[in-house]
């Protein structure tokens, strides 16, 4: 698979595998083809890497990665017996975390299992059920967590100009925009929150930049305010650069909803108070 245009969602889904109560997972030794790496003594390293950042984020490492082996043929009739894991959507998530960054099989995947990773939160049928405003409240409520993890992660870097640092995010993914200029093309009111006034996919690509900077920040121990500006800058192009390469919409031309989330909460809150009051 030279060509990278032959990668997207269904790469990683043609390789899935659903065991007999319905748990997904995927085998190592067929996602090792799939990222491009040749030598398995160096995918596994990655797993092991993988392993351990499971263990740091105190998640029970044992559900995600499990130990299997498999028997493959060899010349003349020979077998041999290798090992193999299966492993969970986020072991595949965590694994294309600590890969090869240079390798834009790995930048695809990273994009794949951290948006579907953050779906997981709910169950694929419950998610896929939503409305479209459900989800765009649903992706909200993660960006919001998510700003924060990235604030916190920003400050200990040496960040203290957070428009700047922010807007550094916006330009690289928003082909050199800054959050003003998102507002203003939206045609919102001052000081409205542009992330409330966006759709679900949109949004989706917003928390995967939140999510993918404030990692960088730790994993790379960024200690000056220029090098994290720069690095959010960085993350945001290259997540339009996969977005391109997936044949996707780039962000500034998703539509954005005739009705803010704010706007949306307080419809819902009205309906409510009417049917109190009509009890």
């Amino acid at each position: 698979m030279n060509e990278m245009e032959t990668y997207n969602e269904k790469t990683f889904e043609n390789i899935k595998h659903i065991d007999s109560i319905g748990n997904e997972y995927w085998l190592a030794r067929e996602l090792q083809v799939v990222l491009n790496y040749k030598e398995w003594r160096k995918f596994e390293g990655v797993i092991n890497k993988a392993k351990n950042a499971c263990i740091n984020s105190n998640v029970n490492m044992t559900d995600h990665f499990v130990d299997t082996d498999k028997t493959i043929k060899m010349p003349k009739g020979a077998s041999k017996l290798i090992n193999d894991y299966e492993l969970s959507r986020y072991a595949c998530y965590l694994i294309a975390q600590n890969g090869d960054s240079r390798k834009e099989s790995i930048a695809l995947a990273q994009t794949y299992f951290a948006i579907q990773t953050r779906k997981q939160e709910l169950t694929e049928k419950e998610y896929s059920e939503l409305t479209e405003d459900e989800k765009r409240f649903y992706q909200r409520s993660l960006t919001k967590k998510g700003n924060y993890s990235l604030n916190q992660a920003a400050k200990k870097a040496g960040v203290k100009n957070f428009d700047k640092f922010h807007n550094a995010g916006y330009k690289g993914l928003y082909n050199g925009e800054t959050a003003n200029d998102i507002a203003k093309r939206k045609g919102l009111r001052y000081r409205e929150d542009i992330l409330d006034n966006m759709g679900s996919d949109e949004l989706i690509a917003n928390l995967f930049r939140i999510s993918q900077t404030e990692q960088k920040l730790k994993r790379d121990n960024i200690n000056s305010e220029k090098e994290a500006n720069q690095t959010h800058y960085t993350i945001g192009k290259n997540i339009r650069e996969v977005i391109a390469k997936n044949g996707g919409t780039m962000p500034e031309k998703l539509p954005t909803p005739k009705k803010s989330l704010k706007e949306l909460e307080k419809e819902n809150k009205n309906k409510l108070i009417n049917n109190v009051k009509n009890k």
